[in-house]
């Protein structure tokens, strides 16, 4: 039976069906989101227990809390590594193939470190760490799948949605500390190591459910719609120079504002658990703490989009700045014994976190093309992580050697670094 030329050119590309129907691609981005939603769900869940636990385990297995840092530094080194492998997977491949990659080396990584706990070996612990990692990176990149297929009003949006979903298994996971680490002792597991339990598990469902239900993949359907609808090359080769610096300064201004948020939030995070131990904190208390920290990370990210899109990317993210230099000067102030005034320090480092990582991703978004954007974002995200690391490995040390209220004052004056860049940009734009 002979085919009409519709039929073969939908046999020739299986995408066409998408290019040539709106309501088929606005189907496929709502469907995206709900996978999307899944995957985080999981992944916040996973990426829970490191933030809780993992100084605290390595002070147990070192002996000493100037070392505490070092999990952060090497969960954020992994995470680097793996951000740019997932990158490239994702440009390659699509974002099915990167993001599940990702997720299943840190369920892996998970499995690992439960393992070195276990037979009290810090050289696995160490390698099980940055294999982790790539957990944590994928749940980050997730958010950039949500706007493949998103309108340009819609980007913010669609990066928040991807991350409030994450709020549900990230707020879960810390309050499950004290159940999972009985869990652990009663299969003769280090207390500690039980988070990490959680983890493995919920780490590997997120890079399952992503392998079976994100069919078609929404960047390569992205990428052929894009490519059927290109605009006429003599007026895109006309503004090229104009397009090109408006794109290098979204790119630069987007990266500064991710990599700065990510510093202080990760060097006062990660010796928040240390802080509270060390006066008298029980471990209940510490994930009631990094509990409410990581919803105020994610939780208002629906209305954080909302302003990023309404106000714009440059006024959120100075109002990311402002947060920060506040929940730094709170930290610093706040008595050790006053859970009120922690949980309030922990909200606002999320909260400036927040702001500043959806107004950065919505920059890059708008600064890139899908010809390269996977692959920048996942270079970018190298940047990032490495910028955490360097948070994580110095706050040890910085506390160590002062106080956590002088690693806090630090925190928040460093913030205020993302004023004169907002500026730099404005005025570039004038």
């Amino acid at each position: 039976m002979s085919l009409n030329a519709a039929e073969i050119e939908v046999q020739s590309n299986p995408y066409q069906g998408y290019i040539d129907s709106p309501d088929k691609q606005q189907k496929l981005y709502k469907r995206t989101l709900i996978v999307i939603v899944i995957s985080q769900i999981f992944g916040g869940a996973g990426l829970a227990a490191g933030v809780t636990v993992g100084a605290l385990l390595a002070q147990d297995m070192m002996g000493a809390s100037s070392f505490a840092g070092v999990p952060a530094a090497l969960i954020t080194f992994g995470s680097a590594l793996s951000a740019l492998l997932v990158g490239r997977l994702s440009q390659r491949f699509g974002r099915r193939t990167g993001l599940a990659s990702g997720f299943i080396a840190g369920g892996i990584g998970a499995i690992g470190i439960v393992l070195a706990a276990v037979a009290d070996q810090l050289a696995l612990l160490f390698v099980s760490l940055l294999i982790y990692g790539a957990g944590t990176s994928s749940n980050l990149q997730a958010r950039y799948a949500g706007t493949d297929l998103a309108k340009p009003t819609q980007r913010a949006r669609a990066v928040s949605l991807a991350m409030v979903s994450t709020t549900f298994g990230a707020v879960a996971g810390p309050n499950l500390v004290d159940a999972m680490g009985r869990f652990a002792t009663s299969i003769d597991v280090p207390a500690l190591a039980g988070p990490f339990l959680l983890a493995a598990v919920a780490f590997l469902l997120a890079g399952v459910a992503l392998l079976v239900f994100l069919r078609p993949d929404p960047l390569i359907v992205a990428k052929a719609i894009a490519e059927a609808n290109k605009v006429d090359r003599k007026n895109a080769t006309t503004a090229i120079g104009k397009i090109s610096a408006v794109n290098n300064r979204g790119i630069i201004v987007g990266t500064t504002v991710m990599v700065l948020t990510q510093i202080v939030m990760v060097a006062i995070m990660t010796m928040t658990p240390i802080h509270m131990k060390n006066h008298g904190h029980g471990l209940g208390d510490v994930g009631l703490v990094i509990g409410i920290h990581i919803a105020a990370m994610f939780l208002p990210s629906l209305v954080t989009g909302v302003l990023v899109d309404k106000f714009g990317r440059t006024v959120m993210a100075c109002a990311s700045g402002i947060t920060l230099l506040s929940a730094g000067l709170l930290a610093a102030l706040a008595p050790a014994n006053s859970m009120f005034l922690l949980i309030v320090a922990l909200a606002l480092l999320g909260l400036g976190w927040n702001f500043g990582l959806i107004s950065g991703t919505a920059q890059i978004v708008d600064a890139t093309t899908l010809e390269t954007r996977a692959k920048v974002q996942g270079n970018i995200d190298v940047l990032v992580a490495l910028a955490g690391a360097s948070g994580g490995m110095l706050s040890g040390m910085v506390v160590a050697g002062s106080s956590f209220a002088t690693l806090s004052l630090i925190g928040g004056a460093l913030s205020l670094m993302l004023i004169p860049v907002i500026i730099w940009s404005r005025g570039k734009q004038n």
